[in-house]
């Protein structure tokens, strides 16, 4: 059912201090972990060695990052505690944890390796002379962004929170919108130096089995320097990454993610980023806006619909022009043909070159709003297109009807709810600019067959991308090209959400004419 290309396994690159690390176990000898320690952390001044004697006998070091530990704490309820000890030397962990440690997370390490994860995620390591394991101590603390609304999902009705960077602020947010034990979460790092951690959520019972397994032998099979962005993940595990198109879909919304995990899929947590991978999904799941859900049935269907026409306009509209004006002129009404002649009349380029030409700049202007910052971005995109559209045609370089239908193709692009389906159709609007100039509209059909073509090949871990048309399951059309009321969506999904079909108790239609 899964199919994905082999990945090619690359030796280990580790540097020679990590090779040690991961050699060694700790030694019984305090001196001899330091001087391991100090050599693979040689030239970082921003770590620590706090070396001290425990109740005045038992020498004893901690080791930590400089701003990624709690010092407060570390000086409170770890130094204080430990060097006023007296009557005796403690040697084992387990009765420093139970005398002395006024810390809920403790972890037992016993190889250079685990010190060095610890220490790197700002947990201190407290390593003890005669003692071949020490103690992580969870008191990791550093600066972190505040929960905010995601700039580019915003929504008229609906939560009003997105995910941050910091992992562990995440899978809270997921806790807050399930609150079910069923809801799992597995852990691992990727990234040889990075050492980034991964979170695979799913709600037990809901998720195919061989989905997760399949997710995680994907994850696994990653051996990369270094992972600093949930992008590096999703090109290194879909099906056909050569693809335009999306097959996960990346949002910063905890609602869209919980929802996605309550029909069967799978979630992809990456820490270090507030994009969250959801796979598998369809087409159709990415036309579809968390909105659609929180809106009466009549108007989410109502937009969801208007959503499709733009996509084929943004799609198809500049080629459509291209091909008509230059070999279909019979198509096109006398008086407007009459109107397109007079207004291309100084106009020295072919429709070809001036839909090239105000494509290209439209991108360019959409891409330079983006990059600049908040404030200016918007008026340099929207001032910067009206003062270059109207130069441009009072200089006769282009046409007035080609400036309207660059300005409606860029409007109707702007409606699809996610950005990478967007960015797709961006790229094929070009693509079927030059089919339409050398064939006219035969090259345009030439074009979206083979574009659909494709969309039938592509899968999302097995999963058809064209669901629920092709293969056609009549049932889920109600959540597809319009949204139903939530008193007719009984069911999930029949291919993510097999195995807990139905999500509510099948009810009647409620009356309103009714009495209470």
């Amino acid at each position: 059912m899964f199919r994905r290309k082999r990945i090619k396994k690359v030796d280990n690159q580790n540097s020679p201090q990590q090779q040690i690390a991961k050699q060694q176990v700790l030694s019984s000898v305090l001196n001899d972990n330091l001087q391991v320690l100090r050599s693979m952390y040689q030239d970082c001044f921003d770590v620590v060695f706090r070396t001290f004697l425990m109740g005045g006998e038992t020498k004893a070091v901690l080791v930590y990052i400089e701003g990624l530990s709690n010092i407060r704490e570390l000086d409170d309820h770890v130094l204080a505690p430990l060097m006023e000890e007296t009557g005796g030397k403690v040697r084992s962990p387990q009765s420093i944890l139970r005398e002395k440690m006024h810390i809920s997370k403790l972890k037992e390490v016993k190889t250079l390796t685990d010190c060095i994860e610890n220490i790197s995620i700002g947990n201190p390591v407290l390593l003890l002379d005669q003692e071949v394991s020490g103690l992580a101590l969870g008191i990791a603390q550093w600066e972190k962004r505040s929960i905010e609304e995601p700039t580019a999902e915003s929504l008229v009705r609906g939560p009003r929170e997105g995910f941050v960077e910091t992992l562990g602020v995440n899978t809270s947010m997921l806790r807050r919108k399930i609150k079910s034990p069923d809801l799992k979460m597995k852990s691992m790092k990727i990234g040889r130096y990075t050492s980034t951690n991964i979170v695979i959520a799913y709600i037990e019972g809901l998720a195919d089995q061989t989905l997760i397994k399949e997710v995680e032998k994907r994850l696994q099979r990653i051996d990369i320097d270094s992972v600093l962005e949930s992008g590096y993940i999703e090109e290194l595990i879909e099906d056909n990454p050569r693809s335009p198109f999306p097959q996960l879909i990346n949002t910063e919304r905890p609602d869209t993610v919980a929802s996605n995990l309550l029909e069967g899929r799978v979630a992809i947590l990456v820490d270090g980023t507030p994009f969250v991978l959801i796979a598998p999904i369809g087409f159709f799941s990415l036309l579809q806006s968390p909105e659609d859900y929180y809106q009466r049935s009549l108007v989410s269907s109502t937009i969801r619909l208007m959503r499709m026409l733009f996509m084929w306009i943004s799609l198809v509209l500049p080629a459509l022009y291209v091909g008509v004006t230059t070999y279909h002129q019979e198509m096109v009404p006398t008086s407007l043909l009459i109107s397109l002649a007079a207004a291309r009349e100084s106009v020295p380029f072919p429709a070809f070159v001036e839909a090239l030409l105000m494509e290209i700049t439209f991108e360019a202007l959409r891409e330079a709003g983006v990059r600049l910052p908040k404030q200016i971005g918007a008026a340099v995109s929207i001032v910067g297109a009206l003062v270059i559209g109207q130069a441009a045609v009072s200089a006769g370089l282009v046409s007035a009807p080609m400036v309207i239908v660059v300005a409606i193709t860029g409007i109707a692009s702007f409606m699809m709810p996610h950005y990478t389906q967007g960015l797709a159709l961006r790229l094929l609007r070009f693509p079927l600019i030059l089919l339409a100039a050398t064939l006219g509209l035969l090259g345009i059909m030439f074009g979206v067959m083979t574009i659909i073509v494709h969309l039938c090949t592509l899968r999302s871990f097995g999963l058809p991308y064209l669901t629920p048309i092709a293969p056609l399951q009549g049932r889920e059309l109600k959540d597809t090209f319009f949204r139903a009321p939530w008193w007719m969506m009984n069911s999930r999904p029949h291919l993510t959400g097999k195995y807990n079909a139905h999500r509510q108790v099948l009810g009647e239609k409620p009356n309103p004419e009714k009495e209470p």
